[in-house]
């Protein structure tokens, strides 16, 4: 009896799972050592690390990266790193053009930006730079000479091995579509086959492209860091041109207070009389009474 379609993919796969899993670590550290080749395409390329040799296609297997031999227990080294710093600053305009100028020296520049001016608020400004991940060390060290700086947190992440683990899971998810396309082409049975084969074909590309897309996004994140900056000035002892000084203003708030004295007392003459009429009233009447008893 002729095995249908299903049985033909899962055999398939399970060829491959013995034979292509067993040489898994090997290709993904072949792929992952091209990822330390410096990419030069990118106006950020200079701090760029760990990247392909090559995001395109090799010839013969549609997407497929380019291998080559390597050391099988190497994994390469890519670090995401991202921060925060906070900087108090004299001038909050001169400030924003210092660190945007800091960003373009570094071949950086500014993702995001937010700015705090209102009546009642510090003034401030939030942001987001972005600069090759070699000069990363330097965009910290360059914000000392724009304010005081107040702290600067970094978080790093290796993803090394997850990187090598996706390259190998594409390499072998390649070599399976490649086994589909050519069953596919010399297949001649009934149309039911043939469709089973289609699916299971689709079903491998779109794992294809989803660990393809979180390859990119590895490499991207690796090559660029992010340092989300927030300046602000300090506080001011002396209000702005046209408000009066400290010593002007505590005068004002002490006479603001004895004049609420004054309108608290007079609220209350309102309580305070006619309880004092009364307790005059019964001081006499009991005055009145003691002198009947001493007449008496």
């Amino acid at each position: 009896m002729r095995p249908t379609a299903r049985h033909t993919v899962l055999l398939l796969m399970a060829l491959m799972g013995c034979g292509e899993f067993a040489r898994q670590a090997p290709e993904a550290n072949q792929a992952a050592s091209d990822a330390v080749a410096p990419a030069a395409a990118s106006p950020l390329a200079e701090g760029a690390i760990a990247m392909t040799r090559s995001d395109g296609p090799a010839e013969g297997t549609p997407g497929a990266f380019p291998q080559v031999s390597a050391d099988p227990v190497a994994i390469p080294t890519m670090i995401i790193r991202n921060g925060q710093a906070s900087l108090e600053i004299d001038s909050l305009e001169a400030a924003v053009t210092q660190v945007r100028q800091l960003a373009g020296r570094l071949g950086g520049y500014i993702a995001n930006s937010q700015m705090q001016a209102g009546a009642n608020q510090l003034r401030s400004a939030t942001l987001e730079i972005k600069v090759p991940a070699a000069r990363f060390d330097e965009l910290t060290r360059g914000l000392a000479p724009i304010g005081r700086v107040e702290y600067v947190n970094v978080t790093a992440e290796d993803v090394g091995e997850e990187f090598t683990d996706i390259t190998a899971r594409v390499a072998n998810g390649h070599r399976l579509e490649a086994r589909l396309i050519e069953l596919l082409a010399t297949r001649t049975g009934k149309l039911s086959d043939v469709l089973e084969i289609e699916r299971e074909l689709a079903r491998v590309r779109e794992e294809i492209e989803r660990m393809e897309g979180r390859l990119r996004y590895l490499k991207a994140h690796v090559a660029i860091s992010t340092l989300s900056v927030t300046v602000h000035e300090k506080a001011p002892l002396v209000g702005d041109r046209g408000s009066a000084s400290v010593i002007g203003e505590a005068f004002r708030d002490a006479w603001r207070n004895f004049v609420s004295f004054i309108a608290g007392t007079i609220a209350s003459l309102g309580t305070l009389l006619p309880l004092g009429a009364l307790l005059l009233a019964g001081l006499f009447g009991i005055r009145a009474l003691w002198r009947r008893q001493q007449g008496r």
